[in-house]
């Protein structure tokens, strides 16, 4: 994947502008549609996949980023992270689709401790979505 390109640069999708009397919501995930996944920030990616858009390519940039930071989360305790929930959250249809993101989210949640009871309650719901694909 070219993370110089957008996500409507990938799905070769442009959305027409949104209305002006939009949402912020809108009105931000359209703009960040457009801006290079590489210049996308954490906050950028947890809007878009929780609003399942471009999950073809943010997922695999979210899951590695996640995987990435796990280690050292995991030494420093608490860990609440919604980025980690954003992803836990998406529907089965995109595990059963894709199981080797389930496969690669999972290997990164083992890594995880001291969890809130927030997320720990999304960690349960997601393993029972793929139990039988990891």
């Amino acid at each position: 994947m070219d993370k110089e390109k957008s996500v409507e640069e990938l799905e070769g999708d442009r959305w027409p502008d949104p209305p002006p009397d939009s949402t912020n919501l809108v009105l931000s995930v359209h703009a960040l549609r457009r801006r290079p996944i590489k210049d996308l920030a954490v906050e950028d990616l947890c809007r878009l996949i929780g609003q399942d858009v471009g999950l073809q390519w943010l997922m695999p940039v979210a899951l590695d980023l996640l995987r990435e930071t796990a280690p050292q989360e995991s030494k420093t305790g608490w860990y609440d992270d919604d980025l980690l929930t954003a992803v836990l959250t998406r529907k089965g249809s995109l595990w059963r689709s894709r199981p080797e993101f389930a496969r690669h989210l999972d290997g990164t949640v083992r890594i995880l401790t001291d969890l809130s009871p927030y997320v720990q309650r999304e960690v349960q719901s997601f393993r029972g979505l793929v139990s039988d694909l990891v």
